[in-house]
């Protein structure tokens, strides 16, 4: 084994308190710390020349090997080692190692956005004339991902009723690549039975995959529930305030060759990898996360309760209100926290219109999980390109506002609206 050392880099004999290779991995050991402490503590995979107490950005296409035989190594995924930045890239692996770290992953792959960690993932499991068995109530690029992108390729989406698993059970069949869902559907706000899901797929031999950017990995183990794949939107709360754009895949290492098709295929020929400079800024928002998420998941829930008394709202649908009948299946399976969405309904488009002009705090914007909270009309904007017809049958109404709840004082986030509805 290569020489250890302690953080002055002074040469130490006794290894328990830190994780050494042949790569001299100088860590702390936080596999028994919380995740918070985990989250800022990872090590680098090796020494820094200067100390840095930061992962340097490392902003390079290629790499220099020592010899042809480590150089051959390194390309054909014998050892871990960065070979081209379009694969592997020091800095953004730093982020995915501290996401194994969190989740206990088998693997982490860190991607250009969401909707391409969600498109690598499908394209790797999937193939001309395998079906994907979802949910009508997926995001709205998901759904055009599947049902026009992907079914041009003969990768066929079959819509059901997610909550209801005889229809689940009815739509699998031999053809089936895997079951996909989102923890919490994106506006609509249902939430499905991992469990239940999970005793479905694999009986059949099939992955379960779930979109998780709804609540943060650091406060539930989606794979206890049974998900093999997990997909994240690391714009949203990982981010650290909506800085970047990134997705990633979590891979429990359940799903035969999925890690090698994802590294040695997906990646080399899509050209999806994360760049450094995103994974630079994840990073620094992974390690302010637990705190962040927090406050806005209680900002959320009290808001919500707040807003249940303003009698222009016809209905507020959050699931940490106990009233919400997803409420005791998200205790169950995501803890006490809730997320930081809810959306609200009003009279009619034009009563929601009216209340958009009107905020003067909560900014009219796409996207979740800022440090700002954020409003939109979901059916005149992010399902705007769909028919009247999908959305009807996506159950996204005209009526439905989407709020992202941030970091202010919810007292002037309840003024603010109660003076645009006013």
């Amino acid at each position: 084994m290569s020489d250890c050392y302690n953080r002055n880099f002074r040469k130490i004999t006794d290894f328990s308190p830190f994780l050494c290779n042949f790569d001299e991995k100088y860590t702390l050991n936080t596999v028994k710390m919380k995740k918070q402490t985990q989250a800022i503590h990872t090590g680098y995979m090796r020494r820094d020349a200067y100390d840095s107490l930061s992962m340097p950005v490392y902003h390079t296409a290629a790499y220099e090997f020592d010899n042809a035989e480590i150089m051959a190594d390194a390309f054909t995924g014998r050892i871990l080692a960065p070979d081209y930045s379009r694969v592997m890239n020091p800095t953004v692996m730093y982020f995915e190692d501290k996401v194994k770290q969190l989740t206990g992953a088998n693997d982490a792959i860190a991607f250009t956005s969401g909707m391409a960690a969600i498109a690598n993932t499908l394209m790797a499991l999937g193939r001309a004339g395998a079906n994907v068995v979802t949910s009508g109530h997926v995001f709205g690029n998901t759904y055009a991902l599947m049902s026009k992108t992907l079914s041009r390729f003969g990768l066929e989406p079959r819509l059901v009723d997610l909550t209801d698993i005889a229809q689940v059970e009815a739509a699998v069949d031999a053809d089936t690549c895997c079951i996909y869902l989102e923890v919490i559907t994106n506006p609509q706000m249902e939430v499905a039975d991992l469990r239940a899901l999970a005793r479905v797929a694999h009986s059949r031999g099939i992955p379960l995959v779930a979109d998780t950017t709804a609540i943060p990995f650091t406060q539930f183990n989606a794979h206890q529930l049974g998900v093999d794949i997990e997909v994240v939107s690391s714009t949203k709360y990982l981010s650290g305030g909506a800085t970047s754009i990134g997705g990633l895949v979590i891979d429990y290492g359940t799903v035969k060759d999925f890690d090698k098709t994802m590294r040695f295929e997906m990646l080399l020929n899509m050209g999806a990898y994360m760049t450094p400079h995103v994974a630079y800024m994840q990073t620094l928002g992974l390690e302010t996360l637990d705190a962040r998420y927090r406050l806005q998941s209680a900002n959320a829930r009290d808001l919500a309760e707040r807003l249940t008394t303003l009698p222009a709202i016809k209905r507020v649908n959050y699931i940490g209100l106990k009233d919400n009948p997803y409420h005791e299946l998200a205790l169950s399976q995501f803890g006490p926290t809730a997320g930081a969405m809810l959306t609200i309904d009003l009279a009619d488009k034009e009563a929601c219109w009216n209340f958009l002009d009107n905020l003067r705090l909560i900014r009219r914007a796409t996207n979740l999980f800022d440090n700002k909270s954020l409003a939109i009309h979901p059916a005149s904007t992010i399902f705007g390109p769909l028919t009247q017809q999908e959305r009807d049958a996506m159950d996204v109404l005209d009526t439905t506002i989407r709020l992202s709840v941030g970091l202010e004082d919810v007292d002037d986030l309840f003024e603010d609206i109660r003076q645009a509805l006013a």
